[in-house]
């Protein structure tokens, strides 16, 4: 008597694999699950997040041949791991970084810092400015100024030897021939640039020490020292004060990223060390989100 063999399964419109995808993302608790589940769909099937749209109003079959990768990708995002630690990248205003363990991902909030940044460096009165992104572990802000202020030059520091692969690989993808990276703390970063810095920016860790981010993906993936800031989360802003002061010239900016209940310390930390103008600024959801200063 023969064994019975059991027919194979037959191939899944993408619509049900979406939506399917979805429910499951949901039921773990993901903020996001439809976008996640068609960006996922996306990276597996090499499309974009409008071509999965396309597909599934067209009615495509979902290949079987990718059916148990996206149902890999589908369990690690259930278990909360990042988006972007999935598809190898995060979007940063006109980038893509590469990205993965090791290194705090970006997030759509410093998309603003970042721009603070620019129009102040657009802004300075010199032919070829100089900006400092100390901390700069992916290497966005330092990359954003590079490649939006094509004619100035941007040094970038990080102490992580885990970001600083990251940093230093997102810079060859990229290109910015005029982004030099360094691997330093920024307490002690760049000493021969001391007086001649137009802007100096940072997205420093300042997560107070009790203070224990709610989401998953936040608590458990990104690397701690790119979170905790001390007792009150300012430990590296009042180091970043005081190495402002050191790199930047007279009317150079100073941009700091920080949470949203910050800046009034933040402000005062700058105006005790002789800041001038320090003025805080919202993000796009109306949340406090960076403090200028200018150096006297």
């Amino acid at each position: 008597m023969s064994a019975s063999v059991s027919p194979p399964s037959l191939p899944a419109p993408t619509s049900t694999v979406l939506r399917d995808a979805v429910a499951r993302l949901a039921a773990a608790g993901v903020p996001d699950p439809q976008v996640d589940a068609e960006l996922l769909v996306a990276h597996v099937l090499g499309l974009s997040r409008g071509g999965v749209q396309a597909a599934a109003i067209r009615g495509d079959m979902f290949p079987d041949a990718a059916a148990s990768e996206l149902a890999h990708l589908i369990d690690r995002r259930s278990a909360r791991e990042p988006l972007q630690h999935l598809t190898g990248l995060a979007p940063f205003r006109s980038l893509e970084l590469a990205v993965g363990p090791g290194v705090f991902v970006p997030r759509p909030e410093t998309e603003m810092v970042a721009q603070l940044a620019i129009d102040a460096l657009a802004a300075a009165a010199s032919p070829e400015p100089i900006a400092v992104d100390l901390g700069t572990g992916s290497g966005a802000i330092a990359l954003a100024m590079a490649t939006e202020v094509p004619y100035a030059r941007v040094h970038a520091a990080e102490n992580s030897v885990d970001a600083f692969v990251w940093a230093r690989q997102n810079a060859e993808r990229i290109g910015a021939s005029n982004l030099r990276l360094a691997f330093t703390d920024f307490a002690h970063a760049f000493p021969e640039l001391d007086g001649r810095v137009s802007v100096v920016a940072s997205n420093p860790p300042y997560v107070p020490d009790d203070a224990i981010p709610r989401d998953p993906e936040v608590r458990l993936f990104d690397p701690p020292a790119a979170l905790y800031g001390g007792a009150d989360g300012l430990d590296a802003v009042r180091v970043l004060s005081r190495v402002g002061l050191r790199l930047a010239h007279s009317g150079g900016t100073i941009v700091i990223e920080h949470g949203e209940w910050q800046g009034a310390a933040i402000r005062d930390i700058l105006g005790a060390d002789g800041w001038r103008a320090a003025a805080t600024h919202p993000d796009l959801t109306m949340r406090d989100r960076a403090t200028t200063a200018i150096r006297p």
